[in-house]
């Protein structure tokens, strides 16, 4: 029987960032046994900024596989949306399709945070974020969930009345110092982080000589940064085929995939002085771990409830 899963029926499970970042950590150990081709993107609609992308993945040690198709719509809200189409990867039956919006908000926020909590100098103190959507939400309350025992200084561009409701929805992170800047020279000047999440950038945000010596930059929709990718000294990302086809891959000083550097097979950062790249451009392996972990959950719950109400 082919069950659909709802983004409020998943909302209702009140999944925690750092569940998140552990679903996250999984996949990344699942990526070498698993099948992973590079996604599909189709943009269209004459330059106003859509598009339909196609994310398959198999991983034959859950027993999982599927596909996720999303759109970019930029007059809808959500203006990313999409479905995952869940299969049994034993019979090959598709056995649930599940509302993508909030899986792909976490996953995305996760992996970032991932990177960050990989990647940074350690004990960082100040992290730049701009675009302050469901991507800036979630990735901001990974970060602040994975250090929530000591202070961070937030700064945030500000964009009409958007860094204020942002902000507003931090208040359980009574370590968190806000600040909201004019423009990004000001926001990535001095940041030990800076994390962008706009989906769209008309052309180059910053400067290279902006970013302070050691600085981990996360473009988590890639947009807006190239220059860097000739003078940062390494650059991550979360699969080599997606970024491979950057104009500037083959002149990156060293690459490698944040998922090694996490199985510890390659060394990450190496000085406190260097400037990182951390290109997670999002994978259907992600989606698919979270998928299964969130149908496990929903079981556990139908299960409980059948035996609560026999008893």
């Amino acid at each position: 029987m082919l069950t659909y899963v709802t983004d409020k029926d998943i909302q209702a499970l009140n999944i925690s960032p750092l569940q998140s970042m552990e679903w996250v950590k999984e996949a990344f150990f699942l990526k070498e046994s698993s099948l992973l081709p590079h996604k599909i993107s189709i943009t269209y609609g004459g330059g106003g900024g859509k598009f339909l992308n196609t994310m398959p993945a198999v991983i034959p040690a859950i027993n999982a596989m599927g596909v996720k198709v999303v759109s970019r719509y930029p007059e809808r809200n959500p203006t990313i949306d999409g479905q995952i189409l869940y299969y049994d990867y034993t019979s090959g039956a598709l056995t649930h399709v599940l509302d993508a919006a909030w899986i792909t908000a976490a996953r995305t926020g996760a992996v970032c945070a991932t990177a960050v909590k990989t990647l940074a100098v350690k004990g960082f103190s100040t992290v730049a974020i701009l675009g302050l959507g469901s991507t800036g939400r979630t990735s901001l309350a990974c970060i602040l969930a994975d250090n929530a025992e000591r202070p961070l200084r937030i700064k945030v561009l500000r964009y009409k009345d958007q860094a204020e409701k942002f902000i507003a929805g931090f208040r359980e992170y009574p370590l968190a110092g806000f600040e909201i800047c004019d423009d990004m020279r000001e926001l990535v000047t001095d940041a030990d982080v800076v994390v962008s999440c706009i989906t769209r950038a008309p052309g180059l945000l910053a400067q290279p000589e902006w970013f302070r010596p050691g600085c981990l930059l996360v473009p988590v929709h890639t947009r807006g940064f190239q220059t860097c990718d000739l003078v940062f000294d390494q650059v991550f990302a979360d699969d080599t085929a997606h970024v491979a086809n950057f104009n500037y891959f083959s002149q990156f000083k060293k690459f490698a995939e944040l998922g090694d550097v996490m199985q510890g097979k390659c060394p990450g950062r190496e000085t406190d002085a260097e400037r990182i790249l951390s290109y997670n451009i999002g994978i259907a392996l992600h989606d698919i771990v979270f998928s299964r972990h969130i149908i496990q959950l929903l079981t556990q719950q139908v299960e409980a409830s059948l035996t609560a109400n026999c008893a």
